[in-house]
């Protein structure tokens, strides 16, 4: 009890040094805040009530062998702070302070470059903004008084994990001492200076930070995939893509587990998706006049990619011999996953579009892979709005299900080809002769499709309709979205149990077998489709075709007789 007590009346006389010192600043420099003083104020009374009650109840008179033995631990802690003194060099030190608004730019955490030079430290911390135009070390009062020296700032350029960058002020700040707070006064674009205690500590070596420790290799890995996990393009994207991969390539196994982000993760990389070299970016030049643009969401799944929008593309050029057949996807996240991590180089449509013209191209018809008229769709008829001047003639196909129709009850020639065409392969694939002969063996077929909120999401009630209208009573047609409702996943199965089928065969409704069917639908997360059947209890077996619906030739047919249909 005794040396609590001793250290509670050393709290008390350093709290009601530093009330002294507050109480001694002059009441003109309206610049000082005030809160710290009220909180000191406070917490000394309550410090002073404790020490004694302590004191006159309990504590006895300290005696002097144990003052002799604590002042021999002062000295022996003097001379071990000295020991450990920085050598000179450059270190990472954390920055906090007392107050909210000024802090570290979050690209760095709360993290400067700490510079150790004959005994001398000096902290660089970079800010969010320019907002803080001085800086002064010590009080707001004293920067204010004649011949203060004030620390001016450094333009420091920031690049944040989205891939923008900004200019903003940083400041070489003198450290009097690790760990050990101390007075920083600042002052804003408005002119009005404020007071701030801030400290530096938790040092650590430039190669601690740099990545020799596994967390830090696994976050600097992380931190990359996110910068290219984006949407939009620049010149830097594919230096970016480069770098992430050899990023990766440097980590142990060990560090690659531990990579995690704000979307990065082991798979990023790790995922074995198939062979990309088996895949045709079809991003040649020499073209010639005539141009073949297939437009494609796109997959990073390698053997899908190669099979799916491979297999539409190869179909496409064997019609139509005289046209040069080249690849373009709308999925800038998915160009860039390809591109660093099997270094395959595929155009997104702006780039496709630049080639033709660049190739001298004089003739474009567009086929877009989309299943509807829907957002991709429309994006890509804004984007080629730009270029149509460009050509002697431009011309953009019917997606896979054609015109939509303004209610679930519209069905169309190309709804009904597709219908019959996956419900076949999924039949077959399955080990049945007939749609019948499933249906009597109590099996429903589900195809899962994405879904939109998209006014054109009635394509899927269309389709349903189209089922139906062909009597293929056990066929479901839901999306991962669940627009429309009664495609999301419980009101299908409901209707499934509804109908008394007990098993179920789980099917993507997309022209790629890619992230969507491998994980969303047949994924054993509790959230896929698969769990979901499952979770309910209803049924006896739940399986899972992984295919897509480009690798059906039926289906690689209709996407040929619509760009027959533009061509003619």
């Amino acid at each position: 009890m005794k040396r609590k007590t001793i250290a509670v009346i050393m709290a008390m006389t350093l709290t009601l040094s530093l009330m002294s010192g507050c109480a001694g600043k002059t009441e003109s420099n309206e610049s000082v805040e005030t809160t710290t003083e009220a909180s000191t104020e406070q917490a000394a009374e309550e410090i002073q009530e404790e020490s004694t009650e302590e004191t006159s109840s309990e504590a006895p008179e300290e005696t002097s062998e144990e003052s002799e033995a604590e002042a021999t631990t002062e000295e022996k802690s003097e001379e071990a702070s000295s020991d450990a003194a920085l050598q000179d060099g450059e270190y990472s030190a954390k920055f906090t302070t007392d107050g909210s608004m000024f802090h570290i730019n979050e690209a760095y955490g709360d993290r400067g470059t700490l510079t150790v030079k004959d005994g001398e430290m000096t902290l660089h911390i970079t800010l969010p903004s320019k907002n803080v135009v001085n800086l002064f070390p010590g009080t707001a009062e004293d920067a204010q008084k004649d011949g203060a020296v004030l620390l001016e700032p450094t333009t420091d350029k920031v690049k944040y994990e989205d891939g923008t960058e900004e200019e903003v002020y940083g400041f070489d700040v003198p450290v009097p001492a690790i760990d050990e707070p101390f007075q920083l006064a600042l002052i804003g674009t408005k002119g009005k200076w404020y007071d701030h205690e801030v400290t530096v500590s938790d040092v650590q070596s430039a190669e601690a930070e740099e990545g020799d420790d596994d967390m830090a290799a696994a976050k600097k890995v992380a931190e990359l995939i996110d910068a290219i996990y984006v949407q939009n393009w620049t010149e830097e994207t594919d230096a970016q893509c480069e770098a992430a991969k050899k990023a990766w390539d440097e980590l142990t196994d060990e560090q690659k587990a531990l990579v995690e982000g704000e979307v990065a993760d082991p798979d990023y990389f790790g995922n074995d998706t198939g062979d990309a070299s088996k895949d045709d970016p079809l991003n040649g030049d020499e073209i010639g006049e005539n141009e073949l643009l297939v437009v494609s969401f796109g997959t990073s799944f390698n053997d899908s990619r190669a099979e799916d929008i491979g297999g539409i593309e190869k179909a496409l050029a064997a019609a139509y011999p005289e046209w040069s057949v080249r690849r373009a996807f709308t999925a800038q996240i998915i160009i860039n996953h390809v591109n660093a991590r099997d270094g395959e180089k595929i155009d997104n449509v702006d780039q496709a579009l630049q080639r033709a013209v660049d190739n001298g191209v004089k003739n474009l018809v567009i086929q877009p892979t989309h299943l509807m008229h829907g957002a991709e769709y429309d994006e890509l008829v804004d984007t080629l709005g730009k270029y149509s001047d460009k050509f002697e003639s431009v011309k953009i196909a019917e997606p896979l299900l054609g015109e939509v129709g303004k209610d679930p009850s519209i069905v169309n020639e190309d709804k009904e080809k597709v219908a019959k065409a996956i419900t076949e392969a999924a039949v077959k694939d399955a080990g049945y002769d007939t749609i019948d002969a499933a249906d009597e063996d109590g099996t429903a077929f589900v195809f899962m499709g994405h879904g939109t909120s998209h006014t054109a999401n009635v394509t899927y009630s269309q389709m349903q309709t189209q089922m139906q209208e062909l009597g293929y009573k056990n066929v479901f047609i839901g999306t991962v979205e669940g627009l429309p409702e009664e495609t999301e996943l419980n009101a299908v199965i409901e209707a499934v149990k509804t109908a008394g089928y007990k098993k179920v065969i789980l099917r993507p409704l997309m022209v790629v077998a890619g992230d969507h069917a491998n994980n969303d639908m047949a994924g054993d997360e509790e959230d896929s489709w698969k769990s979901g059947f499952e979770k309910d209890g209803s049924f006896d077996s739940i399986e899972c075709q992984i295919s897509g619906l480009g690798g059906i030739p039926a289906v690689q047919e209709v996407y040929v007789s619509h760009t027959g249909d533009v061509l003619n």
